[in-house]
């Protein structure tokens, strides 16, 4: 389970979230929806430990975070929404060094690339992959080591329709299995009827939960109601100049730890 609990965030004194309190179950797919800036980003990267709250609390499995990091890492994987690999290493490369972090044996390293159906690309170096392709090797990353928490930044951005809807079929899989599925994402017709619960965020807060089987009537709303265009830039450009934060799309290399997808 994932919960959080009036979470606040700023970046050089702009607030990104604002006490954002909500919980993602054990067994189910929780989309965490809404307009682009609304702090959604934010509130995974401080789900992660990429980033630390200003305050209030977050649990993963169990672990807090802030408090007990490395332990809370070692139990999510993460799928972030630009993935990013050295240009020269190869899929098989990629797959092996994370394997080799956490001890994952060569039978479910196969087995991860077959499920994103990069098996016949494996030697391929990287910088030779497709954007759609890219993400596939994220998502072999996010389903590799197994983790009971399962985080996705704006997945399916780069995939094609047919894929897509692979990861979502994925997605329930692992749901099934018992696993905690928290999903970012600003375009909510794709997800319509997919997951089992759906929160909106706006301005850094869970305005409401919306009925997941009907979120097409609520896209117009969003639209309506996103913010506007030049605070956006703003807010990421504050943010992404913070020395202090990690880059989201760089996958973390510390031993123990999952190798975040």
């Amino acid at each position: 389970m994932i919960a959080a609990e009036k979470l606040t965030k700023a970046y050089h004194h702009k607030p990104v979230l604002r006490g954002i309190t909500f919980t993602a179950r054990a067994g189910e797919i929780t989309l965490l929806v809404g307009p682009n800036g609304a702090g959604k980003s934010t509130t995974m990267k401080v789900l992660t430990g990429l980033a630390r709250a200003d305050g209030g609390e977050a649990i993963i499995a169990g672990k807090n975070i802030v408090r007990e990091t490395i332990a809370a890492q070692r139990l999510l994987s993460f799928l972030p929404q630009n993935p990013n690999f050295h240009p020269r290493f190869t899929c098989e490369q990629i797959v092996g060094f994370y394997a080799r972090l956490r001890g994952i044996d060569q039978r479910q390293r196969d087995a991860a690339l077959d499920m994103v159906g990069l098996r016949e690309v494996a030697h391929e170096q990287t910088r030779t992959l497709s954007g759609g392709m890219s993400q596939r090797l994220g998502m072999a990353l996010l389903l590799l080591p197994n983790a009971p928490v399962l985080l996705l930044d704006e997945p399916g951005i780069s995939l094609d329709p047919a894929w897509r809807r692979r990861l979502q079929i994925i997605l329930h899989e692992e749901a099934h299995r018992g696993k905690t599925v928290l999903v970012t994402t600003h375009l909510i017709a794709e997800w319509n009827n997919v997951a089992h619960r759906c929160l909106l965020c706006r301005d850094g807060v869970i305005e409401r939960e919306l009925d997941p089987a009907n979120l097409a009537d609520d896209v117009d709303e969003l639209e309506l109601h996103a913010a506007p265009a030049e605070a956006v830039l703003s807010r990421d450009r504050a943010a992404w100049t913070n020395a202090s934060q990690p880059r989201e799309n760089t996958f973390a290399l510390r031993r123990g730890t999952t190798g975040r997808a």
